[in-house]
């Protein structure tokens, strides 16, 4: 029989059994929904934090004391490590592989003042002017911390849009004195805005000199206190060399200047931006494959509900069967008018479970402020599944239907 005649035939069995059909049809619309949700929420997930990672700095090296993860941490030993200094970072800058080298430190301020308004939990960051490299920095208004800024120790200060949005909402920033925990600092500029990294602003910041930084902010005497207070080092490599290469000389450097043995650990750690998607896809591997096998269970059990609708299809269907095949229909022709309607059952649940994912990943996208995205492929994908099931599942009753002898068929009752 010709494709239009077995599509047509397949049509006018799903108009005559509509319910049936559907929830025969759901429990693919179930599986295919869920996985395009997932996908899509995921997808999203990963290009948010893609272009937030990237606001930290291309290709940033971090020099610290302690390496970046989520396992346990020994603060014992990392305390038992010496600090980096500024005598690291200049034999750093002066390495071939090297662009600009940033040294800096931080901490976490209570609260900033002026004029009786107040910022809470506000990051404080010293650093020397390359940190507008090293760490992507850009001003809006007004200008970056200078050399000279840092050679007098001036207490000059940029801030980030977060501050000016509660501190300055109706007048220009520059040239004003905030207060941070009693010390007197003067805007000079204000921070274009990075927007957030894993659900913290990071525009909630203030930026000053470093020699200005270790003169009002001196080092923790407490060796667990100073681990996150002693100096980093962030390094951007020359243009066209590779990260790996700096990162190779960087740690030759740091152990010979540490007087590190061959059968010694390093005694620091060197981060990059593919140490914080490494700490990403670790935490949500997990979860990303929970969630796609329970919609591989939601499929197999929608192409359980084909395969066994399709069985009942052909023993209803037995003396229809029969007389199609005395009127000359070959077992070819049968075997594809079952496959086909297994098929297309699948393929519509699959079309409407596409259209339930993308429907669900808008809406939590809307409502959870998650982002969303559904490239071309997890289109595809979906109905690539649900047809695969259909497949995978039809065959059996379409095979079935087709070995039957006509006249055994045509007694049927």
């Amino acid at each position: 029989m010709p494709f239009w005649d077995l599509l047509k035939l397949s049509l006018e069995t799903f108009r005559t059994h509509r319910m049936r059909s559907f929830l025969t049809a759901l429990g693919i619309i179930i599986g295919v929904m869920t996985v395009i949700s997932i996908i899509s929420l995921i997808q999203g997930m990963n290009l948010e934090v893609e272009r937030q990672i990237s606001t930290l700095g291309t290709n940033t090296i971090y020099i610290q004391k302690f390496a970046w993860g989520t396992g346990r941490i020994d603060f014992d030993e990392i305390g038992r490590r010496p600090d980096l200094t500024m005598e690291d970072a200049e034999a750093i800058a002066r390495l071939k592989s090297v662009e600009r080298v940033a040294p800096q430190r931080s901490r976490n301020v209570n609260r900033i003042t002026y004029r009786g308004e107040k910022v809470t939990s506000v990051g404080l960051l010293g650093a020397t002017p390359a940190v507008a490299a090293t760490g992507n920095y850009s001003v809006e208004i007004g200008r970056f911390i200078s050399s000279d800024d840092s050679l007098r120790k001036r207490s000059v200060c940029l801030i980030g849009g977060y501050i000016v949005d509660n501190l300055f909402p109706n007048e220009n920033p520059i040239g004003k004195r905030l207060d941070l925990e009693g010390k007197r600092f003067t805007i000079i500029g204000v921070l274009e805005r990075k927007g957030s990294f894993l659900g913290q602003s990071q525009d909630n910041i203030v930026i000053t000199p470093l020699s200005t930084f270790d003169k009002y902010f001196p080092l923790p005497r407490s060796r667990r206190e100073r681990i996150f207070n002693t100096l980093t080092i962030q390094v951007l490599p020359r243009r066209g060399a590779q990260i790996d290469v700096a990162i190779d000389q960087i740690r030759e450097l740091l152990r010979r200047r540490h007087g590190l043995g061959y059968d010694k650990s390093d005694d620091f750690a060197i981060n990059t931006q593919d140490t914080l998607r490494e700490i990403y896809q670790n935490i949500t591997r997990v979860a990303f494959l929970v969630m796609i096998a329970v919609a591989g269970i939601s499929l197999l059990v929608g192409g359980i509900g084909i395969m066994n609708i399709m069985l009942v299809a052909v023993a209803e269907r037995t003396r229809e069967i029969g007389l199609r095949k005395a009127l000359g229909a070959t077992n070819r022709d049968v075997l594809w008018q079952f496959l086909l309607e297994s098929v297309l059952l699948a393929a519509v649940g699959g079309a409407i479970g596409v259209a339930l994912g993308l429907g669900i990943a808008k809406i939590a996208e809307l409502a959870a402020n998650l982002k969303a995205a559904a490239p071309f492929w997890t289109v595809m994908l979906g109905f690539g599944f649900s047809a695969g099931v259909g497949i995978f599942f039809g065959i059996y009753p379409a095979s079935r239907a087709a070995k039957l002898n006509p006249i055994e068929a045509l007694r049927y009752e």
